[in-house]
């Protein structure tokens, strides 16, 4: 990435239309309608049009698509087409893979030849769609392939916007996205760099205890607006947990341009401004020298 081009490192953007296989799968297509009721979003843009947009907005993404095969059954967009998106577009885009952990030796044997590809550089689980406990020993084969080479792994935690005002909630559990799942993970894989997605509430505070209490567990602000925030997020973004929030809005859920907007009226002390927006993403995605922020 060109650091200094940017404004800010989106960590937590969606593939939600591929380019090889445009149109909404079958299985998937009501949960977007319920997201995109619950979000007030329309259509989604295709991969290139997501990096197109923060292109022209001078932030750099995390892009991942989430691999819901075994708890949903749509099919996934391929790792590999976000991974190929980001290197044509390496100044500005990192891509992070999905791989449902069900698939067990196969999973693992996928991670292994896409970090060997060299263009992913993290991984995404969202334990609600997947149907897992992130602490079930299902997950280990991959979460082993993963610390070994000190990639970083984001976890869905908290609410979902997906399968919300859906007859059962779409058949989702919100119960496996309990942050508390997530300490087993950061106790046994203590050098992996673990980031909890979204507020996590209604377990906010859950997620704010896990990220003081392990140096390797961060948090991302991504999924709600800024002025929704619980006001213990911004408390402790001001203090003690200032170099473990990062910027992520769930876009196309949420542009982030106004996320933006709303983080800068949002409580958030001018001297943390630049850490959460890009300068913790920048040292924990290892992409330059520490720098301090600074507003």
């Amino acid at each position: 990435m060109k650091i200094d081009d940017l404004i800010a490192i989106d960590i937590h953007t969606h593939a939600e239309v591929s380019c090889r296989h445009p149109g909404t799968d079958p299985f998937w297509a009501p949960y977007e309608e319920a997201a995109g009721q619950y979000f007030k979003v329309g259509k989604r843009p295709t991969i290139d049009e997501t990096v197109a947009h923060y292109r022209a907005q001078k932030i750099g993404l995390v892009m991942f698509t989430v691999d819901s095969e075994f708890q949903i059954g749509n099919r996934r967009i391929p790792n590999d087409e976000i991974a190929e998106a980001a290197g044509r577009n390496a100044d500005m885009m990192i891509a992070f893979a999905s791989i449902d952990p069900h698939k067990g030796k196969m999973g693992a044997r996928e991670a292994r030849a896409l970090i060997a590809s060299g263009l992913v550089k993290g991984f995404k689980f969202h334990p609600t769609c997947q149907g897992f406990f992130p602490n079930d020993r299902l997950a280990y084969p991959l979460y082993e392939v993963i610390a070994e080479h000190g990639l970083p792994v984001i976890f869905h935690t908290g609410h979902s916007g997906i399968g919300t005002g859906m007859r059962g909630g779409g058949g989702l559990r919100l119960k496996y996205s309990q942050p508390i799942h997530v300490d087993d993970v950061a106790v046994d894989f203590p050098d992996m760099k673990i980031i909890l997605a979204h507020p996590s509430w209604p377990w906010t505070d859950e997620a704010l205890s896990m990220a003081l209490h392990k140096p390797n567990v961060h948090i991302d602000l991504s999924g709600w607006l800024p002025k929704y925030f619980p006001p213990q997020v911004v408390q402790y973004a001001n203090g003690p947990l200032r170099t473990k929030m990062l910027f992520g809005s769930d876009f196309p859920l949420i542009p982030p341009e106004r996320w933006i907007a709303q983080f800068r009226e949002a409580g958030f002390k001018p001297e943390v401004h630049d850490l959460i927006l890009k300068g913790n993403a920048v040292r924990l995605l290892g992409l330059g020298a520490e720098r301090d922020g600074g507003g």
